[in-house]
Parts: C-alpha cells; sequence; structure tokens
C-alpha cells in the first residue's frame, strides 16, 4: 500500500442481513433446534448430497444472530462457526443455489478463515431451506477443498434434498 500499511491479510466481506432478519430469526427461535440430538433422516440428507458431489462435507446449517449451527453434517468435526465467517449466511439472498467454484478467486471469500486456513474451504454449493411462505433459514451445502464445478444434473438434486430437508424440519415445527 502506498503508505507504507501492511496488506490486510485476511479480506473478506461478512454477509449483509436479509430484509426479513427480524422474522427469520423469530421463526429460527420458535422452531427451537435441539442441534444436540442426530436425526436420522437430516444426516441421510447430508449423506447423499456428500456423496452426490463426491464431497468430503455436507451441512446443514441453520444460520442464526450470531452463529451457523449444524442440525446435520458429514465431513465436519465443528458443530458451528461464526455466521461473520458462514458461506451459508450469503446463501440466505436467494432462492437458488449459491455456487462458489473457487473460494480462492472470489473477493467475497478469498480472504475469510475458512478458506485460507482449515477446512480450506475452495469450491462451496448451498442451496437455501425455505419453509412455505417463509424466509431463508439455513442451507444445505456441499463443500470441497479443491475447485471445480457443479453440474446442472448435481445442482438439481441439492435443490431437491433441500426440500427434502425443509419438509423434515416442518414437520418438526409442527409437531
Amino acid at each position: 500500500m502506498e503508505n507504507g500499511d501492511p496488506m490486510p491479510l485476511h479480506r473478506f466481506e461478512t454477509a449483509e442481513h436479509p430484509v426479513d432478519e427480524a422474522a427469520r430469526l423469530e421463526i429460527i427461535k420458535a422452531c427451537g433446534f435441539n442441534y444436540a440430538v442426530p436425526s436420522p433422516a437430516l444426516d441421510a440428507i447430508v449423506a447423499e448430497a456428500s456423496a452426490l458431489f463426491s464431497a468430503p462435507i455436507a451441512l446443514i446449517s441453520i444460520v442464526e444472530e450470531q452463529v451457523q449451527r449444524f442440525l446435520a453434517r458429514v465431513g465436519l468435526d465443528a458443530s458451528h462457526t461464526g455466521r461473520d465467517v458462514a458461506f451459508c449466511a450469503h446463501a440466505l439472498h436467494a432462492t437458488v443455489p449459491l455456487i462458489v467454484p473457487d473460494a480462492t478467486l472470489d473477493r467475497r471469500f478469498a480472504g475469510n478463515p475458512l478458506v485460507v486456513g482449515p477446512p480450506h474451504i475452495r469450491f462451496y454449493a448451498g442451496a437455501p431451506l425455505i419453509p412455505r411462505g417463509g424466509p431463508a433459514l439455513g442451507t444445505l451445502c456441499v463443500i470441497d477443498t479443491k475447485p471445480r464445478e457443479a453440474t446442472p444434473e448435481q445442482l438439481s438434486a441439492l435443490v431437491r434434498l433441500a426440500g427434502k430437508a425443509v419438509e423434515h424440519i416442518e414437520k418438526d415445527m409442527t409437531s
């Protein structure tokens, strides 16, 4: 830099909050998700997503006010991350999957601690979890440590699996 200040090593963009953030957080609170109790149905969905993409990591995340928590996960020991570094927080803004072929080349993520350090995210594909008539609560995502592209068939299947996850979540909401 011209003034002699060192260039920041970890430059990335934190996702803006969706316009419906207050309602979204109220729904999440009302759901009372129990992250400590495994869900065989959701575990099967992340396993299928991981296999579909031949990706080492697949997650069902719920993006809360300060953190994203994982309702189901394959290939990642962490039960949550900070919302500020969450790729999934960026995916809340659309009704279609967010695809990041190479996070090191994407200005939003290149300096993200999850890219420059473990788990060394390169590829990300996340389909928002949108209950009927509601805002996105989180995502079903797949992550790889290698850059890659997603096929239209993979993306279609990811959206279908996200729909199955939403059906399961909605069933839990009403019981």
